[in-house]
């Protein structure tokens, strides 16, 4: 069994290809000079010489500028109503190729800018050295509408899915997999936009003291606006949520350890992670995600 890479806690607390070289060969001239009948030989004129002549050898391609650690930016978002969204990639430190992301959802009260300011640079780049292999870390503005459509018509979801997604693309990253690691209300979040992405496009989900409740008479005042709204946006028998690697850590004194228990039982395979002393609190997350990034990066990069 192959030896999982030693990544420490430190290591992620703070959170290059080479151009190919191309070359070509001349045609070789004895061969046809052997075909002659006689030993003489022709003189070439300037259009056999042309067509003789070898190729010229390929340039090889300039080396492409490693990308930045950290890379922020804003788009207004349709999906959220017309609202400017902030957003921010993280990589390790020398990256010349596509990486694909993390989508890291916050939870509420939260942003873009908090997740990645416990030293989300830094703590790729530990992790890299580490072992593992390399991926991006990516943020955004999602509001506190529990990343689903709400009466008062935003969306965070749909801007995660049909605005974000595609405009990483056109900042060098690789979209035809990614991953979703949330906590709390980005828990939730997650499993919701993870498992509508689907299998074919979502790596893995690393759901992290998941904001769950059994009924919409028990959820948050503002989580939805309704009972309809609950069940249209519930993550249990969702179908898509059994084709995706999922991972599921909750603290054993969590206010939602009942109901994330709950919905890991009603999951057709066990998750990875689990139940352990801790609280819904950032020491109990950061206690987590070296073991989390552990398992996540195999999936997202393979």
């Amino acid at each position: 069994m192959a030896r999982m890479p030693d990544l420490s806690r430190r290591a992620v607390l703070g959170l290059g290809a080479g151009a190919i070289l191309g070359a070509a060969g001349g045609y070789g001239l004895d061969n046809l000079l052997r075909s002659q009948k006689t030993r003489t030989i022709p003189v070439a004129t300037a259009s056999t010489q042309a067509r003789l002549a070898p190729p010229p050898p390929l340039e090889p391609a300039p080396p492409a500028d490693p990308a930045p650690t950290m890379t922020t930016g804003s788009f207004v978002s349709a999906a959220r109503g017309g609202i400017s969204t902030n957003w921010a990639i993280a990589r390790p430190p020398g990256q010349t190729k596509a990486l694909r992301p993390v989508i890291a959802l916050h939870g509420k009260g939260s942003d873009a800018a908090t997740v990645m300011a416990g030293g989300v640079e830094q703590g790729l780049a530990q992790a890299v050295n580490a072992g593992l292999p390399p991926f991006a870390v990516v943020a955004v503005d999602g509001g506190g509408g529990y990343w689903h459509k709400r009466a008062s018509g935003e969306d965070s979801g749909a801007m995660v899915l049909n605005e974000l997604i595609p405009m990483l693309d056109s900042q060098r990253l690789d979209t035809s997999r990614v991953a979703f690691l949330g906590w709390s209300m980005g828990g939730y979040g997650a499993l919701l936009l993870g498992g509508r992405l689907g299998p074919a496009r979502t790596a893995a989900i690393c759901a992290v003291s998941p904001a769950l409740w059994m009924s919409s008479g028990a959820a948050a005042p503002g989580a939805f606006d309704g009972p309809d709204d609950f069940a249209a946006n519930s993550v249990f028998g969702m179908p898509a949520l059994a084709s995706i690697p999922i991972r599921v850590d909750c603290g054993d004194s969590d206010p939602f350890y009942s109901a994330t228990k709950q919905f890991v039982a009603q999951l057709p395979n066990p998750p990875a992670g689990g139940f352990s002393p801790g609280g819904h609190n950032p020491e109990f997350w950061s206690s987590q995600l070296p073991a989390e990034l552990t398992w996540m990066a195999p999936l997202l990069t393979g």
